[in-house]
């Protein structure tokens, strides 16, 4: 069982049905290879364990592994570690790369191209954090399921 810090600074239990991890190269192919690692672990949970993981689900999962793996492999040199995990109530999604700097989502500007991930990243999931590591920073996500407590935000 694992800590969990809500949203509202509160700790909670949470008990994963199952983790994984992978590392990524930082290579061209690498954001497509992380959301479908992140389909086919979501599947393989759903067929192993029984939780159906709703298609809105399973496509917002994937839209935040892209979107912070892009960004790792954007502004960090080496390796992209990707963990995810699958509670009764959400999936979990943990990026750790080797820069130190904190991202900071920027303020709304419709005319901005490009650097929106993480506003995006905010605006789908719940209880987004960063934390600074002894070697580079780690991010964490999670898109709550449709029916788990706390709400869901997967309607954007």
């Amino acid at each position: 069982m694992d800590s969990d810090a809500d949203g509202d600074g509160c700790t909670a239990q949470v008990e994963d049905l199952v983790r994984v991890g992978f590392a990524l190269g930082g290579d061209d192919g690498c954001i497509a290879d992380a959301r479908q690692h992140a389909a086919a672990f979501l599947d393989q949970a759903a067929d192993d364990y029984g939780v159906l993981v709703p298609v809105r689900a399973k496509e917002l999962t994937q839209l935040v592994v892209s979107e912070l793996v892009t960004n790792a492999c954007k502004y960090a040199p080496g390796p992209v570690l990707v963990e995810l995990g699958l509670t009764a109530g959400a999936v979990e999604v943990v990026v750790w790369d080797s820069d130190p700097r904190v991202p900071a989502a920027w303020a709304a500007d419709p005319g901005r191209i490009g650097r929106h991930g993480l506003e995006i990243v905010k605006a789908v999931t719940e209880g987004l954090s960063v934390e600074s590591e002894a070697v580079g920073k780690r991010i964490a996500a999670r898109v709550t399921l449709p029916g788990a407590s706390g709400g869901t935000r997967l309607g954007g």
